[in-house]
C-alpha cells in the first residue's frame, strides 16, 4: 500500500538544497514581488517582462526523422560504428523523451553537394541535394526535418548567392509539400584548410559567411537553427585526424546541440515528462506551495 506522505514528512524527507535552501527562498521572493536576485521589483510586475521566449513549434511528438546531408551525416571510417553519428545520438535524445520511437531516414551520401552549380560537383557523389530531395524527402512526408549542408560547398567556394539560391529552393518544396519542423545546421568546425581537392578552397572567414547565410535562411522561412560551428568551439581535439570530421566526442556535442535547439521550439518533446511527472507526491506538494504565496504552476504552452 503506498503511503502518502504528509506535508511535514514530505518537507523532512526533500532534498535540502530543493526544499531548504532554494526553493524556499524563491518561494518568498515571488511573494513578496521580488525577482531571483533579491531585489524587489514593482508591485504586481512581471519578472520576465521583456524575455523573449522561444515559438512552439511542434505540440505533439515526431513520428518521422528524415535527415539530408553529405559524409558528416552519412558516417564513415572515422567512426568506429554509425551509432556514433550526431543524427543517431540526436535520435536516441528523441527516442527517450517520446513514448513511441521516431521512424528515422538517415540521407547522407559522402562527398555530396548541394547542387550542381557547387564548384566541386564533378568529384561529389551524384546525386546533389538539389537533384534528391524530392525521392529522399519529400516522398517520406517527415515532421522533422534536418538539412545539413555547407561545408563540402564552403571548402569548394561555391559562390554564396548560389548555394542560399538552392538551399530556399529545397527548404521552399520540403514545406510546401509536408509543413515539417525543419532544423538547419551551420557549417562544422574543421582544420584541414589545404587538403582534398577540390575541396580545398575555403576558410574560416569563409565559413563565417555561409553560418550568416544559413541563419538567415531560417529566420526567412522559420526554421531552427543548430550552431554546429559555435557548439565545437573551434576546438581541434573534437576534429578527426583527417581535419574535416567530428570525432567521436565531436559528434557527442553535436547531437546534444541540436537537440538542445530543437526541444527549446518542441514542446511536444516534454509530453511523457510532464505525464509521468503530474500525480507525484513532489509535484502535488511543490505546486500547492506555488499556489499559496500567489505564483501558482501554470500551462503557457
Amino acid at each position: 500500500m503506498e503511503v502518502v506522505l504528509k506535508r511535514r514528512e514530505f518537507l523532512a524527507n526533500a532534498p535540502r538544497a530543493a526544499i531548504g535552501g532554494a526553493l524556499p527562498l524563491a518561494l518568498a521572493s515571488a511573494a513578496q514581488g521580488g525577482d531571483h536576485s533579491g531585489k524587489k521589483s514593482v508591485s504586481g510586475a512581471d519578472p520576465l517582462a521583456g524575455l523573449a521566449k522561444p515559438r512552439d513549434l511542434k505540440k505533439t511528438p515526431f513520428k518521422r526523422l528524415v535527415i539530408l546531408g553529405e559524409s558528416t551525416v552519412h558516417g564513415g571510417p572515422w567512426l568506429h560504428r554509425d551509432e556514433e553519428r550526431y543524427a543517431d545520438i540526436l535520435v536516441r535524445h528523441i527516442n527517450a523523451c517520446q513514448e513511441n520511437p521516431v521512424e528515422y531516414h538517415n540521407k547522407g551520401i559522402s562527398a555530396n553537394a548541394i547542387s550542381p552549380r557547387s564548384p566541386g560537383y564533378g568529384e561529389s557523389a551524384k546525386p546533389s541535394a538539389l537533384e534528391r530531395y524530392k525521392t529522399d524527402v519529400v516522398a517520406l512526408q517527415p515532421d522533422l526535418f534536418l538539412l545539413c549542408y555547407g561545408l563540402n560547398d564552403m571548402r569548394a567556394a561555391m559562390p554564396i548567392r548560389d548555394f542560399r539560391e538552392d538551399m530556399a529552393t529545397i527548404i521552399r518544396d520540403v514545406k510546401k509539400a509536408c509543413s515539417p519542423v525543419i532544423v538547419l545546421t551551420t557549417v562544422y568546425y574543421m582544420t584541414s584548410w589545404r587538403s582534398f581537392p577540390p575541396y580545398d578552397k575555403g576558410s574560416a572567414a569563409l565559413a563565417m559567411k555561409y553560418n550568416d547565410c544559413i541563419r538567415g535562411l531560417a529566420s526567412e522561412f522559420q526554421c531552427i537553427v543548430a550552431d554546429a560551428w559555435s557548439a565545437e568551439g573551434a576546438a581541434d581535439w573534437l576534429i578527426h585526424y583527417d581535419g574535416v570530421h567530428a570525432n567521436q566526442v565531436g559528434n557527442i556535442v553535436l547531437g546534444n546541440k541540436i537537440f538542445e535547439a530543437l526541444v527549446q521550439h518542441c514542446s511536444g518533446l516534454t509530453n511523457k515528462a510532464y505525464m509521468q511527472e503530474r500525480d507525484t507526491e513532489w509535484t502535488k506538494e511543490t505546486t500547492r506551495l506555488r499556489a499559496d504565496v500567489g505564483d501558482p504552476f501554470t500551462k503557457t504552452w
